[in-house]
């Protein structure tokens, strides 16, 4: 963390370019930032590194490898306590007709990717099933790893596929492109979010069409997420996500995840402090979490100073100097995804005691 510390806060900015008060605040609240994570450490809920392994199986991510922006050197460097692992292939289009055969082999692929990964480095990763699991990945100085999401449109007329993926680990479900979720919710639909609420799997509502999204979020009993987004109000990204599923989101205690990825929030690390300020206002302090994006290969375009996930310090230190409460930092890295994953499990308990 100290060469983290020793980097200016300003973006562009060397540090014999600040007034020494400014060096000296930059300072504190980097260190205010890694006291924090040491406790609160970050929750991200998005990260591609499982699908570019299993394109190039060759990374050993235990030490820091300039061909991926994700190893396990810079997510402790980041402070990054549990991460969901997406299993989403590269976006496809949405068709009735495409091979939904080929889409579930490749997302068993992944799922195989994913496990192993977590045998190779058993000191670092974990997986986990529960927000129990998260908690004593923890306290146990390892990565908790969920896996998820995993495409919807690998369940066509049945729900078994759901179950199954259920039964591999899986535990977030992306309904977006899936024949039952394009512009409504069909009647198939809603049988699928009620199974995912008696699973205790999450549903990932990005990519959905605002209409979609606000449809899903009040079928469902537990709260939805939204693992990487960004304000549209900010910038009208097609990825990005507006206003009125933002309201939806705080009326669910649903959970919206702030991407890095710098095509939907813009080229500096305030960019994206920006979006995780408007996302507050609108969601609220308990709606709002972080959602990166990382796992690519060089070349993906990242705001300045968010390059990789030894980043997240320099973030939080800087929302702490914008006036964020500590309290609220918690929740934004720690507290609100745990309780969504809490919560999720709760309405599963209860839709098993009326089943």
């Amino acid at each position: 963390m100290a060469d983290l510390q020793d980097e200016p806060h300003s973006v562009g900015i060397g540090a014999e370019d600040l007034p020494v008060p400014a060096v000296a605040a930059a300072a504190g609240a980097l260190d205010r930032a890694a006291a924090l994570l040491a406790v609160h450490p970050v929750a991200d809920g998005c990260n591609t590194l499982v699908w570019t392994l299993h394109q190039s199986p060759y990374h050993d991510i235990e030490t820091s490898d300039t061909g991926v922006d994700t190893d396990i050197p810079r997510l402790r460097a980041g402070g990054v306590g549990a991460q969901f692992w997406s299993l989403l292939g590269p976006s496809a289009p949405a068709r009735e007709d495409a091979a939904g055969d080929q889409v579930l082999s490749g997302t068993l692929d992944q799922i195989d990717t994913a496990l192993t990964l977590m045998r190779r480095y058993p000191d670092s990763l974990c997986l986990a099933l529960s927000a129990d699991d998260m908690a004593d990945a923890r306290n146990r100085g390892r990565i908790a790893s969920f896996l998820g999401p995993v495409p919807g449109r690998t369940l066509t007329d049945s729900l078994g596929a759901l179950r199954a993926f259920h039964a591999l680990g899986v535990r977030v479900l992306a309904p977006a492109g899936a024949p039952w979720a394009l512009e409504e919710l069909t009647a198939f639909g809603h049988e699928v979010v009620r199974e995912a609420n008696r699973l205790a799997i999450l549903l990932d509502l990005t990519g959905c069409p605002p209409a979609v999204a606000c449809q899903i979020t009040g079928a469902s009993k537990a709260p939805v997420i939204i693992s990487n987004t960004a304000a549209a109000s900010l910038n009208p990204h097609p990825g990005n996500v507006t206003d009125e599923v933002l309201a939806a989101l705080r009326e669910a205690n649903g959970l919206a995840m702030v991407t890095f990825d710098g095509a939907r929030t813009g080229d500096s690390l305030h960019a994206v402090a920006d979006h995780l300020d408007h996302v507050r206002a609108i969601a609220g302090p308990h709606s709002v979490g972080l959602g990166a994006t990382f796992g690519a290969a060089p070349g993906h375009p990242r705001p300045t100073g968010l390059t990789d996930p030894s980043g997240y310090p320099r973030l939080i230190a800087e929302l702490l100097e914008r006036g964020w409460p500590e309290s609220e930092v918690a929740l934004l890295t720690w507290g609100n995804a745990l309780r969504v994953v809490r919560d999720a499990e709760f309405t599963s308990r209860a839709a098993q005691h009326r089943r």
